[in-house]
């Protein structure tokens, strides 16, 4: 039966403050302070929408009808070095729980340490892959011990958010989806330990899809379910009732969608069929969380990827076809949705926030450019290596290694022949300064031309996006993978470039390292443009027509990778990060050549040189582009660089 009409105006964090009884699961239905509580939840993660956006998502969701939020917390954005923590702007965890609090919402906090979420690496930081015997989400001591570090940091956050402390959170999930990885079965309970002997008193969870819903069981923690059809439905509520006997039922991801990959189809999921898969949920007795309602977002390089029979890649793109849109925007799912919310509430709905305004500025167009190779001089002195050295092991970030970004390889070769080896994720092959193809997961080979005398051979890595979900999360290392080989005979003495564009990457060039676009500008490279904003700025998305792939920066922000191979064609630039007069926008990009194409048959047109369209409406089903603006910085605020893969653009 679906819930009876309620009344949650007394049970919001804002009004309920003498509290004795937190969310409870010990019989068929969750009780709050000893009443019956029926969890309606949305999903919207704080990495991915802008902080000057919180408060008008989050009022939205209020609006819908919902009442609790849910949000992941990824490691690797909090602790990007170990030991070094960062909760500030966008990343102020407390900020958006006290705030989901002050909008009277509850919230289900789920801290990982692994996430999934289409993040990079499940949200795990790549630092860990130093450690050659890494096994990741299990016991291995290197693992926990930085696990307990992470979390001494992180709970003693969190602890004070908790319900028995006056704060929202009233549920912590237990890691996530661990049945379907299920490699370690003392992993699970030592994460519980782990949360509950630094202060977590709330009622714990645990969360599985239908591949391990029978393994993810933990003793102690309610089990919840993620699932997107209604035949699931049936099949896996039946299971939690054989395992769990009276306790609530809840589904903590409802798939409102589903996330793209490069390459691939647009993925939608008509609104119509959500709203009957909503009411089955709720009429089969079950709580519900909305994953996503607000997706947002893979600003930077955070994207994830995942590797079964071939590598794929996410989108920049975390749209998700959520209950709104990626730029916060209403959808026909909100509306349905809403009605039917509103029709279960025993008081009405809040009025429906205004739209963000958007706008359709004038084209930018790239006015100052420096090469790649021209670039490397103003560069911290490269790594010298007799070996390759892969990404995460290179002697970079205070140990660190990199984690994001391109790595450049440089040696020098004598002959001509075969070149192969494992590049991950994506390696553009040059001679000298001249492109001659990739090396791919596809593409393990590729013909070096005839050189004359001793000749620079270069190798320009990018990490497309670590795998976030699936058994071979340990083998994520990238850039180089062990020796490469000309000729079967492996290579030596390298020099290593760490391209991991940081705003501390950008700082080194300076106004007067730049140059007007020559009539063929040598790829890759770096590309500055100005957008001029007369009055307040608004929300747009830029359209790169003719740029092939790369990434864009703007004002110290990076919005994101770009590639025309779709199925995104546009990228998302929120007002909040543009100002009022000239904002300064760049990407660093490289030659759109065909697959292995020999250098006879290259292309003739000057990829990039087109402008940037910053058009009103989001697209996807094409193409993205790439800027950067140091944040301390040589370039007045407002600059925006690009990165396109003909070219590598900043």
């Amino acid at each position: 039966m679906p819930p009876e009409r309620l009344d949650w105006y007394r049970l919001v964090p804002v009004w309920l403050r003498n509290r004795q009884s937190g969310l409870q699961a010990n019989g068929p239905r969750f009780t709050l302070e000893d009443s019956t509580f029926w969890i309606l939840g949305g999903s919207m993660h704080y990495f991915r929408v802008p902080r000057e956006y919180w408060r008008d998502r989050l009022l939205k969701l209020k609006a819908c009808g919902l009442n609790t939020l849910t949000t992941y917390v990824p490691w690797n954005l909090h602790e990007p070095e170990r030991g070094k923590f960062d909760f500030s702007g966008n990343l102020d965890m407390e900020a958006f729980v006290l705030l989901a609090a002050e909008m009277g919402l509850w919230v289900i906090l789920r801290p990982g340490p692994y996430i999934c979420s289409e993040i990079d690496l499940g949200g795990l930081p790549s630092w860990l892959l130093q450690d050659s015997g890494m096994r990741l989400r299990t016991t291995y001591k290197g693992f926990t011990e930085a696990v307990d570090l992470y979390f001494d940091h992180l709970m003693a956050r969190v602890v004070p958010l908790q319900y028995k402390h006056g704060g929202p959170i009233i549920a912590v999930q237990v890691e996530n989806e661990y049945g379907s990885y299920n490699k370690d079965p003392a992993y699970m309970p030592y994460i519980k330990k782990a949360l509950e002997d630094r202060g977590i008193v709330e009622l714990l969870l645990t969360s599985d899809n239908k591949d391990g819903l029978q393994k993810g069981v933990l003793d102690g923690a309610l089990a919840t379910i993620n699932l997107q059809s209604q035949h699931e439905l049936q099949l896996l509520t039946n299971f939690l009732v054989s395992v769990q006997r009276v306790q609530p039922r809840m589904v903590m991801e409802y798939w409102t969608g589903w996330f793209d990959s490069w390459g691939g189809p647009h993925n939608i999921l008509d609104s119509s069929e959500v709203l009957k898969t909503v009411s089955a949920i709720l009429d089969a007795g079950s709580s519900i969380n909305l994953y996503m309602f607000h997706g947002g977002t893979n600003f930077g390089f955070i994207n994830g990827a995942m590797h079964f029979h071939e590598y794929k890649s996410d989108v920049t793109s975390y749209d998700y076809d959520a209950v709104l849109t990626e730029a916060g925007d209403y959808t026909a799912k909100y509306f349905k949705l809403r009605d039917f919310f509103g029709s279960l509430s025993g008081v009405p709905l809040p009025p429906q926030p205004s739209l963000l305004p958007k706008i359709a500025y004038e084209p930018v167009r790239p006015n100052l450019y420096l090469s790649l190779w021209d670039a490397l001089q103003h560069m911290e002195e490269p790594v010298s290596s007799e070996k390759p050295v892969n990404m995460e092991n290179l002697p970079v970030n205070d140990g660190n290694g990199q984690s994001f970004g391109y790595t450049l390889y440089e040696t020098t070769i004598a002959s001509s022949g075969v070149l192969s080896g494992l590049v991950r994720d994506r390696g553009q092959v040059f001679v000298n300064t001249v492109s001659v193809g990739f090396l791919d997961y596809e593409r393990k080979k590729i013909v070096i031309p005839l050189v004359q005398g001793y000749t620079r051979l270069r190798i320009l890595v990018e990490n497309r996006g670590r795998v976030n979900y699936g058994d071979n999360i340990d083998d994520q290392r990238k850039g180089l993978i062990g020796n490469i080989y000309l000729n079967d005979a492996p290579l030596k003495k390298f020099r290593i470039y760490s391209l991991d564009m940081r705003k501390s990457f950008f700082q080194r060039f300076s106004v007067d390292k730049w140059s007007p676009i020559p009539e063929a500008p040598t790829f890759p490279a770096f590309f500055l443009g100005a957008l001029s904003i007369s009055l307040s700025p608004f929300d747009t998305f830029m359209k790169l027509e003719g740029w092939e792939k790369g990434v864009v920066f703007i004002n110290g922000q990076n919005l994101g990778r770009y590639w025309n191979i779709g199925p995104q064609e546009t990228l998302y630039l929120p007002g909040a990060w543009l100002d009022q007069g000239i904002n300064q926008v760049g990407a660093p990009a490289a030659p759109s050549l065909p697959w292995a194409s020999p250098l006879s048959q290259l292309p003739g047109e000057i990829p990039g040189h087109g402008p940037c369209r910053l058009v009103r409406a989001g697209n996807l089903s094409g193409c993205p582009l790439c800027a950067d603006d140091p944040g301390s910085r040589p370039f007045p605020r407002g600059s925006l660089l690009w990165l396109q893969d003909r070219a590598l653009l900043l």
